[in-house]
């Protein structure tokens, strides 16, 4: 009888809580990739990138115009006066436009007098320095260009962001679930061991203080089960934050959901962190840094507009004058012509100006030359942190399996009458200690996976 108690006893088998599935975390990095309300807005930004760029193109759009004045008072006609007609701007600051304009009264300002059928006209304006070879518009057109790829750039950089608040809520989860699951397996351990002790004191096997000490394991493997409990659960609704469905449903995580099992192997291929995937990476492809560039481009962009604003404004213009009755007969002599000069006698705005934009490209510059320097230095301290963690994985598996082996050593000593309780207890917690070394030593490993992942930043 006292051979089947101590065997009943001593039978420690790892016992997990029932559950149904398996959430890897592949499936759950697509899911917030998919459905997350913030990759919803990072994504939004692109378009309200491209309704920038429609908004620029809309200053080249033609234009249609009509003014129309008419003055009558004490049964005289003081004036009437219509000008209608279309504007087409072009690229390089020109614009053409045409019209027809009808005017007549008695006090009429001589300079509007048409004939009486009205007078058409067709001409084109020219900005010959200042506005030629770029103008506000083209410069608002070639800023709204870059700020689409700008948008992609930041738009994989909060992506990123994202997902990586999203992994390392998941190895929370996944750290907190296997701590729980130790806890409940040495309770249910330390629970037989307590039943067993007292039936062999019953038996007269045993003395009764025994009991005490097993049931003091037994406390303490309870609060830490109930203590675990609560991070586990903190941590399970804290992963829930990142789980959504179409049209932007959250869900939240079952109870009865657990961790991928086998994640240490699979974790670099998730997250394309291993070697291979890293031969090829080069900092001029990474968002951050193409970011910085379209800043600079963007910039460019207005110091060679504020450059052209230093030349004096020298616009000509030129309209061709017809009778509408004869406008298939072309008279050279019948025209409008204009010039139109302005300059400020000291620049001091437009120097100024100048000067600011080239102290922003320069600035974007250090830091492009800063941020390239540190993502290298970065990376390599990251992959070295995880070559150094696969060898701190290694050593702790073969402490958990050395203390094991003592573990049960003791447990065939105590079977034998050569060792007591106490020794069987502090081998277990030897052993407790060392799962849950492993159990943090991976977890670090899956957090500095997911860190090298986000300075890659590569969520695609």
């Amino acid at each position: 009888m006292k051979t089947f108690y101590l065997l009943f006893f001593f039978a420690v088998k790892f016992v997990s809580a029932q559950v149904t599935s398996e959430m890897s975390f592949n499936e759950y990095l697509g899911m917030v990739k998919k459905f997350h309300p913030l990759v919803k807005i990072a994504d939004l930004e692109i378009s309200q990138a491209q309704a920038n760029l429609l908004m620029a193109r809309g200053a080249f759009d033609p234009k249609l115009e009509a003014d129309f004045n008419n003055k009558e008072f004490g049964d005289k006609k003081y004036f009437s006066v219509f000008n209608g007609g279309f504007k087409i701007p072009t690229w390089y600051g020109i614009e053409f436009k045409g019209g027809f304009e009808s005017n007549e009264g008695s006090f009429l300002n001589p300079q509007n007098n048409t004939p009486t059928d009205g007078l058409n006209y067709a001409g084109i304006s020219i900005p010959l320095l200042q506005g030629f070879l770029i103008n506000q518009r083209m410069a608002d057109l070639r800023k709204a260009k870059i700020n689409i790829n700008l948008s992609v750039a930041e738009r994989k950089l909060q992506a990123i962001q994202i997902l990586h608040q999203a992994a390392i809520s998941y190895f929370n989860w996944k750290k907190n679930y296997e701590e729980f699951t130790l806890y409940d397996t040495y309770l249910k351990n330390a629970e037989i061991r307590l039943t067993g002790i007292k039936t062999l004191i019953e038996q007269g096997d045993k003395a009764a203080i025994d009991s005490v000490e097993a049931n003091i394991i037994v406390k303490n493997r309870r609060l830490n089960k109930e203590d675990a409990l609560l991070k586990l659960t903190k941590a399970r609704l804290e992963l829930s934050n990142f789980l959504w469905t179409t049209n932007a449903v959250p869900i939240e995580l079952e109870e009865t959901m657990y961790p991928e099992i086998n994640l240490f192997k699979n974790i670099q291929e998730y997250l394309n962190t291993n070697e291979l995937n890293l031969i090829n990476f080069q900092t001029e492809n990474h968002p951050k840094i193409n970011a910085i560039n379209y800043k600079i481009n963007m910039l460019e962009v207005d110091r060679k507009l504020k450059a052209n604003q230093l030349l004096p404004t020298v616009d000509v213009g030129y309209n061709y004058l017809s009778n509408p009755n004869q406008f298939q007969e072309f008279r050279f002599q019948d025209y409008k012509f204009g010039v139109n000069f302005a300059i400020p006698l000291f620049l001091r705005k437009e120097r100024g100006s100048l000067k600011l934009t080239k102290q922003k490209i320069e600035s974007e510059k250090f830091g492009l030359r800063f941020e390239k320097e540190q993502l290298i230095n970065k990376i390599e301290s990251q992959k070295a942190e995880i070559q150094s963690l696969k060898k701190q994985e290694d050593l702790i598996t073969d402490l958990v399996k050395d203390n094991s082996t003592l573990l049960n050593s003791e447990e065939r000593l105590f079977n034998m009458g050569e060792s007591s309780l106490f020794l069987i207890n502090t081998r277990e917690n030897n052993l407790v200690l060392a799962q849950l070394s492993k159990i943090s030593i991976e977890n670090r490993f899956y957090v500095s996976n997911a860190d090298l992942f986000k300075t890659i930043a590569n969520p695609d």
